[in-house]
């Protein structure tokens, strides 16, 4: 830091900082203290706890932030505000810290003003603050951001165990990120108001494209820890009910962000600890990510996937009244008007997708009131009677199931449909995987045929150790070897021709929960069944822990595979804040529902392939 002269009252200030991540010249021998004054650098220490925890300090400093409540600010509301100090020459510890002063501050503060603070040095949620017993206004000054380039030049493991970015020694400094950063992920818009960033472009899931490997793996997870950070909304209340960066989809870009550095969960003590960038000036944010428009995709037959998120004909009131025995807990809508809504974006997302045949997935799974409640939807937005679906009823025991909807004046059945469980092949665990669906169509202009298998493979989500299927730790995560054997009997089977299609054409979709480079994939590639979508390894269809990746499928065998004319993934749901779902918990505002918009009917992206069939 370089430091001017400085007259009675007023401390200016220049670029500083705890060194670490941007560079830059080593600061000057620090000032002595003055007398009775703690120098913020002691009470931050050179570790996450303050070695002053508890005890009352007294701190000279500048404003960096203004996060007071009650003030003429009511965008940025932490309940106090981010003071700077002189450095101390050790490039280990911070030179900032937040100031609580509550809901009711008794002095109104102001970026620039230099004041003394007397109040107890205190640890919140791993954030070193100064609870305030008195706040004076003593002067005036400037500061200049420090440069903070990621990517981070260390990580560490938060109190989750999940690895995060080293910038203890920054925490509380007002900071300048000279950096395009793109906006990873959209989840926490609704929560806490929060984006989460990354440098060198967007982040994927490790297997999307790379072979599984636990070193690389733990490579991976660090990497993407120093290239992220979480640029907050400056508000310590949840579900606000004017969003900040609503409009931003992952994806978008920001650049020249500045702002002060807080360690925190988020809105108190929920949340993902991390290090957010509270913004004192509007980010400029550049849509470089645009929502698409209806999939233009090519091929007289147009086959789809969709998960739609639980869609349930029975209403979630908490009971357990679903699935085949009535005892299983419900899910999705909570009352007929999220179901209303729900139905709405799912019909709206499916009639711009205007597919002949599409598999849906996450149904609930009774005799056939989940699908017939789409289709009398769909039929009724797009005018007449068009599509029915496949009467499959009650699939095996689990709450939900996949089915099939089609158009009549496209296709017709061929022949009954078929499901592969347990019972037909024990490789497929169908405690674990909901059984696969399949049904053979043929056009009704030339009767050319096609056999499409829906699927809905186990998620990552919980664990099959107790199977003798443990995470490895390779990137592939929970119970790959349940979906690893469960794909290998679905390639099998299908070459038994289980519908008698007497038909060698056959299209796999769904939602196998595994990204590109996953065992489930290659054992279907290894039975001669070729990934529509294995072309980029940015291929993605949703959006996990920041990172990108294709859950989605659509894999051809070789007979069709020259017919199939393209396949894409409709990038409507997997970019977009849970905010515009139709759910309306936490106090959610009603009017940012689009009911005639597709644009976050679901968490899963659509997956569509155009077919030009031939008999």
């Amino acid at each position: 830091m370089r430091l001017s002269t400085i007259p009675a009252g007023l401390l200016l200030l220049a670029a500083c900082g705890g060194g670490g991540s941007g560079g830059g010249a080593p600061p000057p021998a620090p000032l002595p203290p003055q007398q009775g004054i703690t120098p913020v650098t002691e009470i931050q220490g050179d570790g996450a706890v303050s070695p002053l925890e508890g005890q009352t300090v007294t701190i000279r400093a500048l404003v960096t932030g203004d996060f007071q409540e009650n003030d003429a600010d009511d965008l940025s509301n932490l309940g106090g505000f981010y003071v700077q100090d002189i450095p101390d020459g050790n490039l280990a510890t911070s030179e900032g810290i937040f100031v609580f002063d509550g809901n009711t501050p008794a002095t109104d503060v102001s970026v620039g003003n230099t004041v003394e603070v007397q109040g107890t040095v205190n640890e919140y949620f791993g954030e070193t603050q100064i609870n305030a017993t008195s706040v004076r206004v003593a002067g005036s000054g400037t500061i200049l951001p420090f440069p903070l380039r990621l990517p981070a030049q260390a990580t560490i493991a938060n109190s989750d165990g999940d690895i995060i970015a080293n910038l203890e020694h920054l925490e509380g400094m007002l900071v300048t990120l000279p950096q395009e950063l793109t906006v990873s992920e959209v989840r926490n818009l609704e929560r806490f108001g929060s984006l989460t960033l990354s440098q060198d472009g967007r982040l994927y899931q490790f297997t999307n494209g790379n072979t599984p490997d636990v070193a690389a793996y733990t490579a991976h997870k660090t990497s993407i820890a120093a290239r992220s950070i979480v640029l907050d909304d400056g508000r310590r209340s949840s579900n606000p009910a004017d969003p900040r960066y609503l409009g931003v989809r992952a994806g978008d870009t920001i650049t020249s962000l500045t702002g002060n550095l807080r360690y925190s969960r988020g809105s108190g003590g929920d949340g993902a600890e991390a290090w957010r960038l509270m913004p004192t000036a509007t980010p400029a944010i550049a849509s470089e990510n645009p929502r698409p428009a209806a999939p233009a995709i090519d091929g007289a037959v147009r086959v789809a996937s969709f998960n739609v998120l639980n869609f349930f004909s029975t209403i979630d009131t908490g009971q357990n009244s679903c699935g085949p025995q009535g005892n299983q807990a419900c899910r999705g809508a909570d009352s007929s008007e999220e179901q209303n809504r729900q139905l709405a974006k799912i019909v709206a997302a499916l009639a711009l997708i205007d597919a002949d045949i599409v598999g849906l997935i996450e149904l609930e799974n009774n005799a056939s009131a989940s699908l017939r409640m789409i289709v009398d939807a769909l039929n009724a937005r797009i005018g007449g009677g068009d599509y029915s679906f496949v009467d499959t009823g009650v699939i095996h025991d689990d709450v939900i199931k996949t089915g099939f909807i089609y158009k009549t004046s496209t296709i017709d059945l061929a022949g009954d449909f078929a499901t592969l469980d347990h019972s037909v092949d024990s490789r497929f665990n169908d405690a674990r995987n909901r059984p696969a669906l399949a049904q053979s169509f043929a056009t009704t202009d030339t009767g050319a045929m096609v056999t499409v298998v829906v699927n809905h493979l186990k998620s990552k989500g919980s664990s099959c150790e107790s199977d003798g299927d443990p995470n490895t730790g390779d990137g592939q995560g929970n119970c790959n070897q349940t979906r690893t054997s469960a794909a290998a009997a679905i390639a099998d089977w299908i070459a038994t021709d289980p519908t008698g299609s007497n038909d060698p054409d056959v299209l796999i979709i769904g939602d196998l929960n595994a990204y590109l480079q996953e065992g489930p994939l290659k054992a279907l590639k290894n039975a001669g069944m070729t990934n529509l979508l294995d072309a980029s390894i940015d291929a993605y269809s949703f959006v996990f822990d920041a990172q990108a990746g294709a859950l989605d499928h659509a894999l051809a065998s070789a007979s069709l595979v020259p017919q199939v004319v393209a396949a894409m993934e409709w990038h409507i749901n997997a970019d977009e804040p849970a905010l515009l779902d139709y759910n309306l918990e936490h106090g959610r505002d009603p009017a940012l529902f689009d009911p005639d918009s597709p644009y976050r009917a679901s968490d899963h992206d659509p997956v569509i392939v155009g077919l030009d069939l031939v008999n």
